[in-house]
């Protein structure tokens, strides 16, 4: 997987106060593992970030200190509304490395089961796998237009790019085309008896008139 070199500077100082300012010259700050050096607090231009974020790298190729190195993105923490990322954790990772990550499952197609009645069910929204860094996908994207209903996409099913296996049991459900809850149709109300006779109002007075006449 291609990835572009972003330029890293390192950061004198830390704290909330420190990373506020960072945030307002267009900066993003982070933190670096290295393989046999303390972590390293560096800052890193936002828009670069986000943009490399948007397009699922799971990689970033930083310049710092005279130096190309490959860093995977261990974590990303977002503002208060989910939406903004505002600081990162990066492990240093040697371009044949094999890693374990997680990539987003997009699904492709429409499924025919739908037109049956179904209704689709991601079971599975990202699927874990291995592979060497370079090799790290965006995303997996089945194609699920075949789908009948009742049918499922298991994860054995997936078509994976070369090199890239799935940490996942071959058996877990990734997309089921499950069948729409029938309403249950509401009793209909007793008939009334058809010898019960209805009720005459003033029969018994018109009757003893009757036998007095």
């Amino acid at each position: 997987m291609d990835t572009e070199i972003i330029s890293a500077a390192r950061r004198e100082t830390v704290g909330t106060k420190a990373a506020r300012r960072l945030r307002e010259a267009g900066q993003m700050p982070a933190i670096i593992y290295g393989r046999a050096s303390d972590p390293q607090a560096i800052a890193l231009p936002a828009h670069e970030v986000e943009v490399a974020l948007q397009h699922g790298s799971h990689l970033l190729q930083l310049s710092l200190d005279g130096k190309e190195l490959q860093y995977l993105i261990k974590d990303v923490q977002y503002d208060y509304l989910g939406t903004t990322p505002v600081h990162l954790d990066l492990a240093q990772v040697d371009i044949h490395e094999v890693v374990e990550v997680s990539v987003p499952i997009e699904l492709r197609g429409t499924p025919v089961g739908l037109g049956e009645g179904g209704a689709l069910d991601q079971v599975m929204v990202d699927l874990p796998i291995r592979c060497k860094v370079t090799d790290i996908p965006e995303s997996i994207r089945p194609n699920v237009t075949g789908l009948k209903l009742g049918e499922t996409l298991h994860v054995g099913d997936l078509k994976l790019p070369e090199g890239v296996e799935a940490v996942s049991e071959a058996t877990e459900a990734v997309v089921i085309i499950r069948a729409l809850a029938v309403a249950e149709e509401a009793p209909e109300p007793e008939e009334a008896e058809e010898t019960a006779e209805p009720e005459v109002i003033g029969r018994e007075k018109k009757e003893e008139q009757s036998e007095e006449s």
